[in-house]
């Protein structure tokens, strides 16, 4: 990539460069367009948060709103920067929050309550440490990709077992943002000689950012979803300023 004004952080030092010319706007943001377009997902994250404690869900969804913003803001850290350290401030929390997912998911089923968050903690610390040693690239991406495969046969199963047609169009949102998001990112990794040469950069990544932060926040509504009808609190979906989806409970007096 060429380099625009001069660096306040530096030279480059991270893996990955993506398709957006380093420090053309400002000295302070490496990429100006990526690491603006985590804002969406901060904002969206602290929306789901503020639901998931006033309506008074398990923690573990406040925890999973709240890992949403920690790794936004990693990733407008790296971005900002294109520093080894962000990226890998920004690449293991990646790996962190889809154990959570993996564990929201699988863990109605699993018979032995304190096993599998046990497993996954040790597991992500397992990899916090050999990511800092081994510095992964091309094995953090193939298996990151594994980790999300494993959460989407769980999101199916919940998705025909949903009737309500309001939290089924939740999924169905999951689902498209995940491949518009996939999408733009292909493009801009695969085909970034060719845009490098365009007079308007699309800006994927960017846009692969955005996405993902509608996806995130999809995904965790649909899932406050299942998990209230298992608890039997008579979930509804309603929609905030007539735009975002929430999740609103009726809970049993006893709870």
């Amino acid at each position: 990539m060429a380099d625009g004004m001069s660096s306040f952080w530096g030279p480059v030092t991270s893996k990955q460069d993506w398709c957006e010319p380093n420090y053309k706007y400002s000295s302070y943001f490496a990429e100006l367009f990526n690491t603006m377009s985590n804002v969406p997902c901060i904002l969206l994250a602290l929306i789901g948060l503020v639901n998931s404690l006033r309506q008074r869900f398990e923690k573990r969804f406040s925890v999973l709103h709240i890992s949403n913003m920690i790794l936004a803001i990693g990733s407008m850290l790296y971005h900002a920067t294109l520093q080894r350290l962000q990226q890998q401030g920004d690449e293991t929390p990646m790996v962190w929050e889809m154990l959570l997912y993996i564990y929201i998911l699988y863990s109605p089923d699993w018979h032995y309550r304190s096993t599998m968050p046990t497993f996954l903690f040790l597991y992500g610390l397992g990899f916090a440490f050999a990511h800092s040693q081994l510095r992964f690239d091309i094995g953090f991406k193939v298996h990151y990709a594994l980790l999300c495969l494993l959460c989407i046969p769980r999101m199916y199963k919940y998705y025909i077992y949903t009737e309500d047609k309001s939290a089924k169009r939740l999924a169905k949102l999951y689902a498209a943002t995940l491949s518009l998001g996939t999408l733009c990112w292909l493009v801009d990794r695969l085909l970034c000689k060719g845009i490098s040469k365009w007079y308007f950069n699309p800006q994927g990544h960017a846009l692969w950012h955005i996405f993902m932060g509608f996806n995130s926040y999809y995904a965790n509504t649909f899932l406050m979803y299942c998990r209230a009808q298992q608890r039997g609190w008579v979930p509804q979906v309603k929609h905030f300023l007539g735009f975002f989806p929430y999740v609103k409970i009726e809970k049993p007096k006893a709870q």
